[in-house]
């Protein structure tokens, strides 16, 4: 995910910035079909301003993410707006399934999916769902791998290896 940038939101979303223990998190909520639903979450350096939760699903995702901050086992159970091609959906329906304190290579990911590594590498790099479909979990097989290459490689860097530590996977 890249830093979101000024932009203008639909009437129906709202967004908003929590703190997390290695920066911000950006909670981007949507009605959609007249449900609230979680957007988009986005991974922001110390630097982006907190913004207050102003609806019910965005308090709810703050509670969540703070109970998993504290436990790494917190079950996060928050509604999806549906996003993604198929491949990508697979990928982190996949990723989704790796349990808290174990990762899986991009290869292993894509041999159980019959893709390419790279393509699994792309779906996590486009996952708008991170801490929920955990991408931090998918590793290379030469060590933790990239993570999120756009804008700011060493801030992602530090979030993954945060929650790898975190999970007890490190």
């Amino acid at each position: 995910m890249a830093p979101v940038k000024k932009q203008a939101f639909s009437d129906s979303a709202q967004y908003c910035v929590i703190a997390a223990p290695f920066g911000r998190l950006g909670i981007l909520t949507e009605l959609v079909d007249g449900s609230l639903m979680l957007s988009r979450i986005d991974y922001l350096p110390t630097s982006a301003s907190l913004v207050s939760p102003k609806n019910q699903l965005a308090r709810e995702a703050e509670k969540q993410f703070k109970a998993y901050f504290r436990n790494a086992h917190h079950q996060l159970d928050l509604p999806l707006k549906p996003l993604g091609t198929e491949h990508q959906q697979r990928v982190w329906r996949s990723i989704q399934a790796i349990p808290v304190g174990k990762t899986k290579t991009y290869g292993e990911i894509a041999k159980k999916l019959k893709s390419g590594p790279r393509a699994v590498g792309t779906a996590c790099g486009a996952n708008p769902y991170p801490l929920i479909a955990p991408c931090h979990r998918v590793v290379s097989a030469q060590g933790i791998g990239g993570f999120m290459k756009e804008n700011a490689p060493g801030l992602y860097r530090q979030i993954k290896l945060w929650l790898l530590i975190h999970e007890g996977a490190l």
